[in-house]
């Protein structure tokens, strides 16, 4: 899914530049490092959640890290009707008993969250999670939450449509 902003929209929308992209990566980290939980595992939630996810690793010093697919969103304000899973599947024995940070880019609804996060703890697996948007719409509340808004947000790695071969 991939909102592609046009002017006659943009004061209606939460817009994510690349620099406070940078800004919420740093300040989330902080506020992780200073909470009492210590992370081993990043888990982002493909695909909004990849980079995210990359910048909190980094920024954390952690070096473990995987992703999780999941499809809801299929286009601007579109869903299926529940998030499901894609192949390829994270390796589940690998992660009992560690400590793992989910990340995703938005808690909208919240459900794709609360399917990562409860499959994730059913196989043994410590798991808070941290967003950069959480809306008040979400059942769930994230443990690390950057900012919060009922906007829809338009991210930099998705404000422009896909790229096509040049002919």
């Amino acid at each position: 899914m991939a909102y592609h902003a046009d002017s006659t929209d943009l004061d209606e929308k939460e817009i994510l530049s690349w620099d406070m992209f940078g800004q919420s990566a740093r300040e989330m980290a902080q506020t992780i490092a200073d909470s009492d939980y210590d992370p081993e595992i990043v888990i982002a939630v493909a695909r909004g959640g990849l980079l995210p996810a990359g910048a909190l690793a980094y920024a954390l010093g952690l070096k473990l890290s995987d992703a999780i697919n999941v499809e809801f969103y299929t286009d601007v304000h579109e869903t299926l009707p529940d998030p499901i899973l894609l192949a390829p599947m994270l390796d589940i024995e690998a992660i009992k008993g560690k400590k793992l940070l989910v990340v995703d880019d938005v808690a909208d609804s919240g459900r794709t969250l609360a399917l990562v996060l409860d499959l994730l703890r059913k196989h043994g697996a410590e798991a808070q999670s941290a967003v950069i948007y959480a809306k008040s719409a979400s059942i769930i509340d994230p443990d690390f939450v950057w900012k919060r808004t009922d906007q829809w947000i338009v991210f930099p790695w998705s404000a422009e449509p896909p790229v096509v071969p040049n002919k």
